[in-house]
């Protein structure tokens, strides 16, 4: 870039004895180039790594942290919180140096900053002339860590220990020397030691380039610009987000409950609790209290959710900022909340050594309790979504050599998410800006061929707004052996719907479909064995639909049914529109819908005024 096109920033000098600020026009500059910086970092992990859960679903993340430690820019992920504090605690700040690296996975050493094991954090400091100015983080899933199962994850897990190695805060790189006995001994517990290696070089060259352009931002605007820049974006962010508080919550109390299937070993449905409170304290300001005390136990099965207390301000953070590009999801969504609540030995604040590989299933039903909680103060959030599914295979195939080679195949199917006011679900999706994995990659990477690939019809569920559909994928089994986990809520459970909207379909897994030796898998199971030649069929859930499915206009469910949405039968059924071939049966629809079904508030299997 030639000198000629470079800004220099204009420091607002305060009043004497305030703080350098950072003008509005220099604040948006500065916000831009750090997520250029984010992208930067992204592309390297994204291009570098060696796992698929990695290069090929996206499972990583980057964020930019203020001199204190405090989130000033992260990425679009409601499961963040405190990711700094855990490293402080062990490593103070004041006795960090540049170039140092600081590394840890421990989900109870860090309050539930990482939620389970297989999540890789790495932290490292920013230094201008001698002085902290920000941190910079990189996290990544990785396949695996060791553990009772290959992958680490597994339903059949009861302690955290079956799940991997522990790293509690460590020091990875010592003002530019790594400690590389420690990155053996993490190494050595893996069963594929090769992909360990490149992924977390990977991770570390993309903190590496985090901390260099966060360097390079901070020499050209000023260490003072910089530091008020991103305590205004903090402070933005917080204001926004109480002022939408404010606005759905009226003062009193507020709850909801929603569920999970259960564990896998026996317990089960599960309840998630949430209220949350406004109102005035002593000095008249608003007080937004969360609490989830009265969220049930902790489970046996790898479900429970150490949820960090910033989890909850920062997935409402993330709805009220509602995808605006201006925005910037950060730590002022958990500052907006005054307290948040949880209860020791529950399912979102398990006791040490609870298992908690499988506490996404739990996550998503947390998001979709933080919707209908928002749904109960009339705010307008969309109807539930079904949590992803997961299928960890391991297993031996034949190379092309004739010799037996083992493999791990981790994979993440989308699922439908829940209608929105004025608009459908969104089908297929996995997690925010995750990917499905592509056909042409699953089989020139791994032995499975793939006979099909589409959503499911029906699965959405019905409503002015139709839920989000999920996905099939039908596997034909190329290994010699391999043994199977599926990890499948919202079967007994499924997504509501609301406003007269109807709940998503459930998801299922099946071996041989339609064969004599069909076997339907239990939802939340390990150890379901394949061999070469069986088709493994998996479907995933939907989401809720939201208003009535009468009021989606004739139009919209022809569209539904000649794209593999709708099926003909659910349109005249669920809503009262008959087609003809390419064109809606106007006097069959008219008669059908002159019998409008009644409705309630929610919907999951049957209509109910609440959902408890």
């Amino acid at each position: 870039m030639s000198s000629a096109s470079v800004r220099t920033a204009e420091a607002v000098p305060g009043p004497a004895g305030e703080a350098v600020r950072c003008d509005p026009v220099t604040l948006e500059i500065v916000r831009g180039a750090i997520r250029a910086a984010q992208a930067e970092m992204e592309a390297l992990i994204e291009r570098t790594a060696i796992s698929a859960f990695i290069r090929e679903k996206k499972d990583f993340y980057t964020a930019l942290f203020d001199a204190d430690g405090v989130m000033a820019v992260g990425s679009n992920v409601p499961v963040f919180a405190d990711m700094t504090s855990p490293v402080f605690a062990v490593f103070p700040k004041e006795t960090m140096k540049p170039g140092d690296l600081y590394w840890y996975n421990d989900c109870y050493g860090s309050r539930g900053a990482v939620s389970h094991s297989n999540d890789q954090v790495l932290i490292a400091p920013v230094f201008h002339e001698g002085r902290r100015c920000a941190f910079v983080m990189g996290w990544a899933h990785f396949a695996d860590i060791g553990g009772i199962r290959p992958g680490s994850i597994s339903p059949d897990a009861t302690d955290i220990y079956q799940e991997g190695i522990i790293i509690p805060p460590t020091r990875l790189v010592d003002a530019g020397v790594t400690n590389e006995a420690t990155l053996a001994i993490f190494h050595r517990n893996s069963r594929f030691p090769d992909q360990s290696r490149g992924d977390l070089r990977a991770l570390v060259g993309s903190v590496e380039l985090g901390v260099k352009r966060i360097g390079e931002i901070v020499a050209r605007f000023g260490a003072d610009v910089i530091d008020d820049a991103l305590s205004q974006l903090l402070e933005r962010t917080r204001k926004l987000v109480r002022t939408k508080l404010a606005e759905t919550f009226p003062y009193g109390t507020h709850s909801f409950t929603d569920a999970i299937d259960g564990d896998g070993h026996g317990s089960g449905p599960v309840k998630i609790r949430f209220s949350l409170t406004r109102e005035k304290a002593a000095d008249g300001d608003d007080r937004f209290i969360l609490d989830a005390t009265a969220t049930d136990d902790q489970t046996v099965g790898p479900v429970n959710f150490l949820m960090n207390p910033g989890v909850p301000g920062m997935a409402l953070g993330l709805y009220y900022l509602g995808g605006d590009p201006g925005q910037v999801c950060n730590a002022g969504g958990p500052q907006a909340l005054d307290e948040v609540r949880l209860r020791e030995g529950s399912l979102l604040w398990p006791r040490f050594p609870a298992s908690l590989g499988m506490r996404g299933l739990t996550m998503m039903r947390v998001l979709a309790t933080l919707n209908g909680l928002v749904n109960a103060a009339n705010g307008g959030a969309p109807a539930s979504h079904s949590a992803y599914v997961i299928s960890i295979m391991r297993g031996t195939y034949r190379t092309e050599t004739g010799t037996l080679d083992r493999f791990l195949l981790a994979d993440g199917l989308g699922v439908g998410y829940g209608a929105r006011p004025k608009a459908d679900g969104i089908d297929a999706v996995y997690f925010v800006a995750q990917e499905n994995y592509p056909v042409e990659f699953l089989e020139v990477g791994y032995p499975v061929r793939l006979r099909a690939y589409g959503v499911v019809e029906d699965s959405g569920g019905a409503g002015r707004q139709r839920g989000g559909c999920g996905v099939v994928r039908e596997y034909e089994i190329l290994a010699e052996e391999a043994v199977m986990a599926i990890r499948i809520d919202c079967v007994k459970n499924p997504p509501w719907g609301i406003a007269g909207g109807m709940s998503g379909g459930p998801g299922r897994a099946v071996i041989n479909p339609g064969m004599p030796d069909e076997r339907v898998l239990a939802p939340l199971s390990d150890g379901n064995r394949l061999k070469r030649g069986d088709i493994l069929r998996i479907e995933t859930g939907g989401g809720g639909g939201y208003g009535h499915p009468h009021d989606r206009t004739p139009d919209a469910v022809l569209q539904d049914v000649l794209g593999g949405f709708v099926s003909p039968e659910a349109a005249e059924r669920l809503y009262g529109v008959a087609t003809d071939g390419f064109a809606v049966d106007e006097a069959r629809t008219a008669t059908l819908r002159a019998n409008r079904y009644p409705a309630k508030a929610f919907h999951r299997n049957e209509y109910v005024d609440a959902l408890v």
